[in-house]
């Protein structure tokens, strides 16, 4: 198949082309060489560049995406730490949802008032506190 040009590239992937100049400084691509002033790409570059989008859309760091893609295959022990995060997250989020639904129906008059929320708060606070203290 043949080399396609950045703007080509950046087309087919939907990437600007800033970021794939950016991707290649930081080794996630490489391209082939140039025509006059633009860099080329072998064609298949479109896919890798979707694999580095779906690596940031779960959530892995540019650094995790480049060792996840170093070699003959993707490391599977990775994806699976990274699913387990995410489940972690997940629930996270589901319990945060739910708290602030309750917050939203409750019926006391002042929502300071329900203990339910109370605790929510308290949890919260709890969890920046020992946020700030692990800096």
């Amino acid at each position: 198949m043949f080399d396609i040009d950045i703007s080509e590239l950046s087309k087919r992937s939907g990437a600007q082309a800033s970021a794939l100049r950016f991707y290649e400084e930081k080794g996630l691509i490489a391209s082939t060489g140039r025509r006059g002033l633009k860099r080329m790409f072998a064609a298949d570059t479109a896919e890798r560049l979707s694999l580095i989008a779906l690596g940031r859309a779960s959530g892995f760091s540019l650094e995790e995406i480049a060792a996840l893609l170093d070699g003959p295959d993707i490391d599977r022990g990775r994806l699976r730490t990274k699913a387990d995060d995410l489940d972690r997250r997940i629930e996270q989020l589901t319990r945060m949802r739910d708290g602030l639904r309750h917050a939203a129906d409750c019926k006391v008059p002042q929502l300071m008032d329900c203990p339910h929320f109370l605790r929510i708060v308290k949890v919260a606070g709890a969890r920046r506190r020992y946020r700030a203290e692990a800096l």
